[in-house]
């Protein structure tokens, strides 16, 4: 290491967050510029550990003691290479990532850990300035042909993966534009999309053909997350015919749903069909989204990254008034201790959206939605629970009598998370095994059941982070090669079922 007495001297350090009033008044990311010598200080915090526990706790493996060193050396072009051996997105995961490797830093057991992401957001912005990313194209094509269903995070590392190893490669995605979630879900104060298109010109620099507003196997008319509404439809097993091999990455969209009494009232909507339209609003592909949250009391149903998303874009269509509610008690702000270094530190965090207004209630259910008369949501009556764990570990919760209570609201949103993949469609078509999730089964080679065809990301995981999704991708594009031509040198970090230190 450059400094080997650097986490010493210097502390933890991120940049600072623009101004609640400034920032609601636009859709721009929240975080204001950093400079290059605080960053190159951070770098200079990584210790020589000896055991980096960050690369185990990192579904890719990323290099982190390696490049946090370069940049202290300011070395950025170099520290942009360790980090595109390992990732091929790091502007997503360093913008979107939790960081379960800084949970698991060394630094981290009596110190704050190393700013990890942060260091992966600048040396990523620092080579995309500079023009250090340039489209990888191979030296010579293989001849097959693979098709991807789904352009999400796991779906466009698989496909530039592929793309890389001389495939020819098309993505069928069924939404208007490719990106899955982090076009359609995730909102522009979080990242901007014009990070997702840039990276989409390379890879289409780089070969790789999308092909969107194309449902493979058929529509759901129960789920509407990310679908065209004139998708053409594509025959899952024409797929199979036509291509050497597929590889589905669709995603875990099937949604939670809140089955209590009210639930059929208007202004009541899935977390994904509201914000769907609110980014395509900032894209300009809508005048104006059918659902609003600006004059209405809002209650978000779930406190997970889901339900933050929904609450800032609340603020910014300005809500009157927003609630949060977790059914989870509140967790402790500093880590219990049944809850050690290296494990995901399970602590209270507090996103950028409510910082900007709302209130977050925890221990908390829903028992009914109460009508205005005319068919329209006007409250949510609620109470608080209590939590207890079974033999198998699971929480089981129980309403305190006597805790009952309401909100008014005119707009509520269910952000409870999903339960695996889509039943219809692919999977039914081409009879697909499923686990005991509900997600579509993978064995150790990420293959499915049905010859040639293969498996990764949310579909096979569950409902995970970008960082399991661009690792699974990975890897199962790493399968595909070793199918296709016997042999691959292209990595694979993970196999089906690895778990970190979470």
């Amino acid at each position: 290491m450059g400094d080997i007495s650097g986490f010493l001297k210097f502390p933890r350090e991120l940049p600072h967050r623009r101004p609640v009033p400034v920032r609601l008044r636009d859709w721009n990311e929240v975080y204001e510029p950093f400079a290059v010598e605080a960053a190159e200080r951070q770098g200079a915090r990584c210790m020589d550990c000896g055991i980096p526990f960050c690369h185990e706790a990192c579904p890719l493996g990323n290099l982190i003691p390696e490049w946090n060193d370069l940049i202290y050396r300011d070395d950025w072009s170099e520290a942009v290479e360790r980090l595109h051996a390992t990732n091929n997105f790091p502007e997503f995961t360093g913008r979107l990532c939790p960081a379960p490797c800084e949970g698991a830093c060394v630094l981290g057991i009596n110190d704050d850990p190393v700013a990890i992401e942060r260091i992966e957001y600048e040396i990523i912005e620092r080579a995309w300035s500079e023009g250090w990313v340039r489209p990888v194209v191979p030296s010579a094509a293989s001849g097959k042909r693979v098709a991807i269903v789904g352009s999400g995070p796991s779906g466009l590392a698989a496909a530039q993966q592929l793309a890389r190893a001389g495939h020819g490669v098309t993505v069928f995605e069924r939404a208007e534009r490719p990106g899955g979630l982090l076009r359609y879900g995730i909102p522009e104060f979080k990242m901007g999309k014009a990070v997702l298109d840039r990276r989409l010109a390379q890879l289409e620099a780089e070969g790789v053909e999308f092909r969107c507003g194309v449902s493979v196997g058929g529509n759901d008319p129960q789920v509407s997350l990310a679908v065209a509404p004139e998708a053409m439809v594509v025959g899952a097993h024409s797929l199979v015919e036509q291509y050497d091999a597929v590889v589905l990455a669709g995603g875990a969209t099937l949604p939670r749903d809140l089955e209590v009494a009210g639930r059929e009232l208007a202004g009541i909507h899935r977390a994904m069909d509201y914000l769907k339209p609110s980014n395509m609003v900032r894209e300009g592909a809508l005048p104006s989204s059918p659902i609003s949250a600006q004059g209405k009391h809002v209650v978000i149903i779930g406190g997970g990254d889901t339900g933050a998303d929904c609450l800032g874009t609340a603020h910014r269509q300005e809500a009157l008034s927003a609630h949060q509610l977790e059914i989870m008690p509140e967790p402790p702000t500093d880590r219990s201790g049944d809850n050690p270094w290296p494990t995901w530190p399970l602590v209270l965090r507090t996103s950028s959206a409510l910082e900007e207004g709302g209130e977050r209630i925890f221990s908390v259910t829903t028992a009914e939605f109460l009508g205005d008369g005319s068919g329209h949501v006007r409250a949510l009556r609620g109470q608080q629970v209590e939590v207890a764990y079974g033999d198998d570990g699971r929480p089981h919760f129980h309403a305190v009598e006597g805790s009952e209570f309401e909100l008014p609201c005119e707009l509520v949103l269910l952000a409870m998370g999903f339960l695996g993949a889509e039943r219809t469609g692919v999977v039914a078509e081409l009879g697909l095994r499923l686990d005991a999730r509900g997600s579509v089964a993978a064995d150790p080679s990420w293959s499915t059941n049905v010859e040639g065809v293969f498996v990764c990301g949310d579909m096979t995981r569950g409902q995970s982070l970008i960082v399991w999704a661009i690792a699974e991708g990975r890897s199962a594009a790493a399968a595909v090669d070793l199918y296709l031509m016997g042999e691959t040198a292209l990595p694979a970090p993970i196999v089906p079922g690895q778990l970190a230190l979470r």
